[in-house]
């Protein structure tokens, strides 16, 4: 469009994490001029373990990527006792665990990145650019890099995580919501005995939450593990990982304790839970947000990366077509996009931090009321077996087939 001439960029977004990279892959799609700022020189992915649902694997296949062998089918997804009882069972249609493979795949995080990064053309990621300053104008967004260059954007896109940069100049500070809880977790190449195929066990004692499932890395097929235990966010861990994760492992029958003796000290990882509390509002003018700098949520959803993957998709359907030159048309489309996504992030953060809180912070003797509550009724299979692939059937459904509709 000849009235975006005046821009030296249609969509500028900070930060090179899956919602940058998404949001720009659906903006190439889209045939939106993109470009995703990064202060480091490579994109560098956090963690290992991941794990993404049906929505994020349709959006990356409508956004180009290649999503086949990614990562592990996993499917059924078990919440249990330590005596193996079944709390609950998380239910996809049967259409859709068919279409994405499972309910989840489970994958590792470079993977995903070097998916991503593979299709996205050659001159959109802009590495080592730290943004300075930036200055909604009315008529376009003012970026102030840090080498004092300006670049004039008609949309800019936070997708700059947790201590979003532009989430603090848009909205002010806010705390982070630290939930005393820190998950340990590595994966091996190993198959353990008693393993059955495509199966992910959550398994919960009365304070710590033991998990494996499949894995699958560069076509090789293996298994993932994680503990989940209540830990003061500011207290370190004084043993090595792997030891720690072993000796939770003797909390649990079945398989967890081989599967941490099997995997690599270098491929443990241990990492802090945290949030914020949801903002109400994502976009100012022509500024929004994407990925954790919108919505960081807890790992206990399983879908920070997916949502971030899917903020991606909705930002570029909203802006197809749009007059990025049109102050008002910009700001319905973001409107638009808050649309898709607010609520139902929301909902899954909110859901996560309070599923974490009931698991490992309810004191005792509640936590055996607590225990009774979840073995004999269907409180949990509502919630988590029941409520959240709802949501997530709910969100395909507002994709629909293409990016571009």
């Amino acid at each position: 469009m000849a009235a975006e001439n005046k821009f030296n960029v249609g969509v500028a977004v900070i930060g090179r994490g899956p919602a940058g990279m998404a949001v720009a892959l659906g903006c190439v799609k889209a045939g939106i001029d993109v470009r995703v700022f990064e202060r480091y020189p490579y994109a560098r992915p956090a963690g290992n373990i991941l794990n993404l649902w049906p929505t994020a694997l349709h959006a990356l296949k409508c956004m180009g990527v290649k999503t086949e062998d990614l990562g592990a089918r996993s499917s059924p997804t078990t919440f249990r006792n330590t005596k193996g009882h079944v709390r609950a069972t998380v239910r996809l249609a049967d259409d859709i665990v068919e279409k994405y493979d499972g309910g989840f795949i489970g994958l590792l995080r470079p993977d995903l990145y070097n998916r991503m990064l593979s299709t996205i053309p050659e001159g959109v990621m802009m590495f080592n650019q730290t943004v300075k300053s930036l200055e909604d104008t009315g008529d376009g967004v003012r970026i102030t890099l840090g080498d004092g260059s300006v670049i004039k954007a008609a949309v800019v896109i936070g997708a700059d995580g947790i201590d979003s940069f532009v989430r603090a100049h848009l909205w002010g500070p806010s705390p982070r919501r630290n939930h005393d809880l820190h998950v340990i977790g590595g994966f091996t190449f190993d198959i353990a005995d008693g393993v059955i195929p495509g199966e992910c066990v959550l398994t919960h004692d009365a304070q710590v939450q033991g998990t494996y499932g499949p894995l699958m890395s560069q076509g090789r097929k293996g298994l993932q593990w994680w503990f989940v235990e209540a830990w003061p966010d500011s207290k370190p861990v004084e043993s090595s990982l792997k030891d720690r994760a072993q000796m939770l492992s003797k909390r649990f029958s079945g398989p967890l304790s081989e599967l941490v003796r099997s995997t690599a000290a270098d491929d443990v990882v241990m990492w802090p839970i945290r949030d914020r509390v949801p903002l109400k509002k994502w976009s100012k003018g022509r500024i929004s947000l994407a990925g954790d700098a919108a919505h960081a949520t807890s790992p206990y959803a399983a879908y920070g990366a997916g949502m971030s993957i899917s903020d991606g998709y909705f930002i570029a359907q909203s802006l197809y077509n749009v007059n990025l030159a049109d102050t008002n048309a910009v700001r319905a489309a973001l409107e638009r996009y808050e649309g898709y996504q607010l609520e139902h992030t929301t909902q899954m953060v909110q859901s996560a931090y309070y599923v974490g809180q009931l698991f490992h912070h309810v004191p005792f003797p509640l936590n055996y009321i607590r225990n009774f509550i979840l073995d004999w009724t269907n409180m949990l299979q509502r919630q988590v077996g029941d409520k959240n692939p709802g949501e997530i059937t709910e969100q395909l459904q507002r994709m629909g087939d293409n990016i571009i509709k």
